[in-house]
């Protein structure tokens, strides 16, 4: 029988955001996963406090637990320690999301379900699929995702529309057999990069349409360095690491 389900939230400066998305994030696990599932906090030793706010919702919730990195060195990074972690811990299923409240913490049950009842291997939150959007962007930020997504899907030869999404779930065994030590992405690459390794593996991704809306507290991690590492990166995730 597959372990549980682990939500992993990177955060760096999310002091605003992250005692509501955990409690939101609780709540819908709880419904999803009645028997049981764990949401694991990755600092990245944020100077505004949220390494202490995790260790204190840690003590409060027997269901929480925070791994503190030494320093901020990019999404990548912190997701793949938070992996790790999971797997070492026995998760089923494992998740990425913002912690910033851009995804939906009610949307884990759906993705959930889709990776649970056999339909996929990896539940891809889809905003640019029937059903998806975006609210809060203007026309320049719009154009750059899906951009990058077009980008991303004719360099890669592949159908999937939402290639930038970083709203999933995994079968665990996804994430043992896609060689995680070689990624080579920090920044959003990190999600192309983890959605085509899955893919060239042969497991079985399907979006799942989700409304994605822009953060209303806190600073944005988006850079054009992270654009250009993507820009850069993209065409060679088709060589073998």
């Amino acid at each position: 029988m597959p372990g549980p389900p682990w939500l992993i939230l990177p955060t760096f400066n999310e002091a605003e955001n992250l005692e509501a998305v955990v409690a939101r994030a609780r709540r819908a696990l709880a419904e999803a996963a009645p028997d049981g599932f764990r949401v694991l906090v990755v600092d990245d030793d944020s100077p505004d406090g949220t390494g202490r706010l995790a260790d204190r919702l840690a003590a409060e919730h027997r269901d929480v637990e925070v791994l503190h990195r030494p320093r901020r060195t990019g999404l990548g990074p912190a997701y793949l320690a938070g992996f790790d972690r999971a797997l070492a811990g026995g998760a089923g299923y494992v998740f990425e999301m913002d912690a910033d409240l851009s995804h939906d913490p009610a949307d884990l049950a759906r993705l959930l379900a889709v990776v649970r009842d056999g339909e996929a291997d990896v539940a891809l939150g889809s905003r640019y699929v029937p059903g998806g959007g975006v609210t809060d962007w203007g026309p320049l930020r719009r154009a750059v995702s899906r951009g990058g997504s077009l980008y991303a899907r004719t360099m890669l030869s592949l159908s999937l529309r939402d290639l930038t999404g970083g709203f999933k779930c995994f079968r665990a065994e996804v994430l043992e057999a896609i060689d995680l030590p070689t990624v080579r992405s920090y920044g959003y690459a990190f999600q192309v990069e983890l959605t085509y390794r899955a893919v060239r593996a042969g497991f079985r991704v399907v979006e799942v349409p989700i409304v994605f809306r822009d953060r209303a507290l806190g600073q944005s991690k988006m850079s054009w360095r992270i654009a250009a590492e993507a820009f850069w990166l993209v065409p060679r995730l088709r060589r073998r690491p």
